[in-house]
């Protein structure tokens, strides 16, 4: 139960890292007051994905679907959340990217 436990509390601490992260992405773009980009509705964040790093927004509800947090988790081995990209990227190709937010939505 504790090996449980102990994996629940590290994706926790990784999502809450990953959402500090977005919302600070992006210097280029335009913000509101708030900080917050303007193209990005509420409840979601962008993500980068491929060779070509394109730019995808995806609801925040991703984060509770384990095929996308193992996407996640290959991002911070791959690239770590600091990285000079300004943003949170995806390590794979953008046709499997698509075809797993197909399946997710």
């Amino acid at each position: 139960m504790a090996v449980k436990r102990s994996s629940k509390v590290s994706q926790t601490a990784m999502l809450k890292q990953i959402l500090k992260r977005c919302s600070s992405l992006g210097k280029k773009q335009c913000y509101d007051e708030e900080g917050l980009p303007l193209d990005v509705p509420k409840g979601h964040f962008p993500v980068y994905v491929g060779e070509n790093r394109t730019r995808y927004i995806v609801p925040i509800t991703f984060l509770s679907h384990p095929e996308f947090l193992i996407l996640l988790q290959q991002a911070e081995e791959e690239f770590g959340f600091h990285h000079d990209m300004g943003g949170l990227t995806i390590p794979c190709e953008e046709v499997v990217f698509l075809s797993l937010t197909s399946m997710i939505r």
